[in-house]
């Protein structure tokens, strides 16, 4: 393996994901591809000055051709044509066996936002794939076992990598980091997509965090190549980009062109869209300022105008439009919560099955049977709503950005909250964890990075909680993580080592005068 070395611990099997083939494989997308990575993260970087000097977003000119002519992405794919709902979670044993068997179409299984990236969590998360497809997987647990159910009956799979700006730093290549997201695609493909052709699907994946149709691009060309290394037909691969970044929104047409002998289509990533909107008009004053994270719903303006644009682009090139996550989690103990539960997730999945979307995504195998009876009621026998064309639909740039007309507050509540959260979410992260329930609700590192986010930018906009007329700053916010950490100490299991990490790290991204780009870079530098 030229160049190639391996930084982090062995463990049993490893070796089966680790061959010299397959690294061989990955290490030849990283020396062919690598290199435009950086080029494009540099472009960020650059279109991030020009938006904190002033400037915006807006259609781009130079596209107007992509976006004025006729032309259709690929037909869907076997497996892709039903999405009514889909369900997400990180790549281990035990979600790996229930998202397959939930009843679900599919499954987005996640090396992402869900998923913890320690080389342990990366690498069992390829064998608990292989060994699905291959049927070897079981698990038991708390005296009960789990197997998987009659192929027929299981979740198609989609696999989301990490997104560009992330690295794999326990794999070098002549010294330097992989691509994170060149590692879990470079690992699943070369290990399962034959596999999941002779199961009568393909390999399918999720694209993250993209922020440019040069982004996309990129990952097309990845695409080709990597069939032609493996010597799949071109075309055997589909891709669905999530659109959770604010830039994207504006080339939603430009992502499908790139990617359309690949594309599955676009989701709604309203998580980290939000998160998005605050990074990059992070210095721009209180016209892109947002009340607390729980006041903004998909009702808000410019939520609305995002959702429908992304179902009338989609349609109108005959790709696949998937709503955003349901992530309250079901209560099997207090039925107040779990009522409460089930019916925000019927609203929010009546309002996407109205507005056209083909189907949604939930955090929870107990949120499948109800997803799926609200798109049941649209879709009927028909296996989504691409014929919904969405001709009404007209947005604007200047609708994109009214971010100023979203209703709600900002309270004490609120702070502490976004306090509260952030600091479970970053404890249990650092040991390993990425999807965590926390007050019924199943977060990952896109809350965790809205909660920080906010809290950043009421400090540097001179707020006052509306409840309580106290200024945020940093003093206060201090204050508020010493009570709420107080709290937290009086539960069942609190580890102080963990917290003091996940205390430094939180101060370190939601209180430093510079914006971190994203909470999980420094909090990677930490894990071993």
């Amino acid at each position: 393996m030229d160049g190639v070395a391996i930084h982090g611990p062995s463990a049993d099997r490893f070796d089966e994901i680790l061959t010299p083939e397959a690294l061989a494989f990955t290490a030849t997308l990283q020396r062919e591809f690598g290199a435009r990575r950086l080029e494009l993260l540099r472009a960020r970087q650059a279109r991030q000055a020009e938006l904190s000097a002033g400037g915006t977003l807006d259609f781009l000119p130079e596209t107007r051709h992509v976006r004025e002519s006729e032309w259709r992405v690929a037909p869907p794919a076997p497996g892709l044509e039903d999405r009514r709902v889909e369900i997400t979670g990180p790549v281990d044993r035990k979600m790996t066996i229930n998202a397959l068997n939930s009843g679900a179409k599919v499954w987005l299984a996640d090396f992402e936002d869900a998923n913890a990236p320690t080389w342990e969590n990366t690498v069992n998360g390829q064998l608990n794939l292989r060994d699905a497809l291959d049927r070897t997987i079981d698990f038991s647990a708390g005296g009960k076992d789990y197997a998987l159910r009659p192929d027929e009956e299981l979740a198609t799979i989609v696999v989301r990598p990490r997104g560009w700006h992330l690295e794999e730093k326990h794999l070098t290549l002549d010294g330097e980091p992989f691509s994170g997201s060149l590692v879990d695609f470079g690992l699943y493909f070369f290990h399962s997509a034959r596999r999941q052709i002779d199961k009568g699907r393909g390999p399918y994946f999720y694209l993250p965090k993209l922020e440019s149709h040069q982004e996309a691009r990129l990952w097309n060309d990845v695409f080709v190549r990597a069939q032609e290394l493996l010597g799949i037909p071109r075309g055997t691969i589909r891709a669905t980009v999530l659109i959770e970044t604010y830039p994207a929104a504006f080339e939603m047409e430009e992502i499908l062109y790139e990617l359309r002998e690949h594309s599955a289509g676009l989701n709604a990533g309203r998580w980290d869209y939000l998160f998005s909107v605050i990074k990059k008009f992070r210095t721009r004053g209180r016209e892109f300022l947002l009340p607390e994270r729980n006041a903004v719903t998909m009702t808000a303006p410019f939520m609305r105008a995002y959702t429908e644009l992304l179902v009338r682009t989609c349609h109108r090139r005959g790709a696949h439009a998937i709503g955003g996550m349901a992530a309250f989690i079901p209560s099997r103990r207090d039925a107040e919560v779990n009522r409460v539960a089930l019916e925000k997730v019927t609203a929010d999945k009546t309002r996407e099955s109205g507005d056209g979307f083909d189907g949604s995504w939930v955090a929870h195998p107990d949120l499948v049977p109800v997803c799926r009876e609200v798109f049941d009621s649209v879709l009927g026998e028909r296996p989504n709503q691409l014929d919904r064309l969405r001709e009404d639909v007209s947005v604007s740039a200047a609708d994109l950005l009214a971010v100023s007309k979203t209703p709600g507050e900002i309270t004490e509540a609120g702070l502490r909250n976004n306090v509260d959260v952030a600091l479970r979410y970053l404890a249990a992260w650092t040991g390993g964890q990425g999807a965590v329930a926390i007050h019924n609700l199943m977060e990952d590192a896109a809350t965790a990075e809205i909660s920080r986010s906010q809290v950043w930018q009421w400090i540097h906009n001179d707020i006052r909680l509306a409840d309580t007329g106290a200024q945020v700053t940093r003093e206060l916010v201090e204050r508020i993580i010493e009570e709420e950490l107080a709290g937290i100490a009086a539960e069942p299991g609190y580890d102080a080592e963990r917290y003091a990490q996940a205390t430094a790290l939180f101060k370190e991204v939601a209180l430093d005068e510079d914006f971190a780009e994203f909470l999980t870079l420094p909090a990677y530098a930490r894990m071993p």
